[in-house]
């Protein structure tokens, strides 16, 4: 079986170090869609290293995302075919506020491995620390097609129920047409998001636009919309990936304040009579 849950759970964490400047953290912005209008002092918070303000979802890149997603599915225990993963979910915590230049150790391990059925479900969690403590953890929800039925915990349901009454406020993000182009340049370099002849083979019409792009994007909508631009106040965030977004399309994003420290929202695709695409989506902050 090319998933060896006692394996790979038993294997010893990667631990690595990685390093990131103001350059990386630009990129990474204007791969999410940041800088328009190129003037507005909003967005030049995000794309002028003189007024740089770190979105927390950089931690899903920085460092070019390793070790990270595409490093953990050769750990032990694991061997798969890239056509057939999807990102399932992503948890991150900030345990403080991102600098715009750091050096950090990285340490990489399987948290869990569940049996969905038709898939294997793997939870690929990552601890960053520097020389002051610890910056972050990110929990990476890999799903392998095909790959489950193998006797295992079908773990945790990350269903949660859907918020109650009108959203608070929606706002509408356009996906452009080179975004997957611009975004994987921060490092996840998988084809499905780039290659149409390998979309076409992991079942997409075109290529797709990355999980976590839609990820930065919603969480620089809600910290722009609802947290009054303070990066600094977003202490957890987590989703569920229900959908895909095909660059060109329009992001629709509902969000609730359920309670004065969270954030609920929901990501559609307007274009596709609001085809879900992020969902069970929780803001935490301060």
């Amino acid at each position: 079986m090319p998933v060896d849950a006692a394996k790979a759970l038993a294997a010893g964490p990667r631990t690595g170090e990685i390093s990131w400047t103001p350059k990386d953290v630009l990129l990474y912005h204007l791969g999410i869609g940041a800088g328009l209008p190129a003037t507005d002092p909003d967005e030049l918070r995000y794309t002028l290293e003189s007024r740089l303000h770190v979105l927390p979802s950089f931690a899903t890149v920085a460092g070019s995302g390793a070790p990270g997603v595409i490093s953990g599915l050769s750990m032990p225990g694991i061997e798969v075919d890239l056509a057939r993963v999807l990102h399932g979910g992503q948890i991150l915590t900030l345990h403080r506020p991102i600098p715009a230049t750091g050096t950090a150790t990285a340490t990489s391990r399987v948290a869990a491995v569940y049996d969905k059925g038709k898939a294997a479900v793997l939870v690929l969690r990552t601890e960053v620390a520097d020389a002051d403590g610890p910056l972050w953890t990110n929990d990476a929800e890999i799903f392998l097609r095909g790959e489950g039925g193998f006797g295992g915990d079908r773990g945790p349901s990350a269903r949660a129920e859907a918020p109650a009454g009108p959203p608070e406020r929606t706002v509408e993000r356009t996906v452009r047409e080179d975004q997957a182009l611009l975004y994987r340049l921060s490092g996840d370099w998988n084809p499905l998001h780039a290659d149409p002849e390998f979309a076409k083979v992991a079942g997409f019409e075109r290529p797709v636009l990355h999980g976590l792009c839609t990820y930065g994007m919603t969480l620089k909508s809600v910290v722009d919309t609802l947290l009054g631009g303070d990066v600094t106040r977003v202490t957890a965030y987590r989703t569920r990936f229900a959908g895909v977004v095909y660059p060109g399309e329009t992001l629709r994003i509902r969000m609730w304040r359920p309670s004065g420290g969270t954030v609920r929202v929901a990501v559609s695709a307007a274009d596709r009579d609001d085809a879900p695409v992020l969902a069970d989506t929780v803001v935490e902050h301060a």
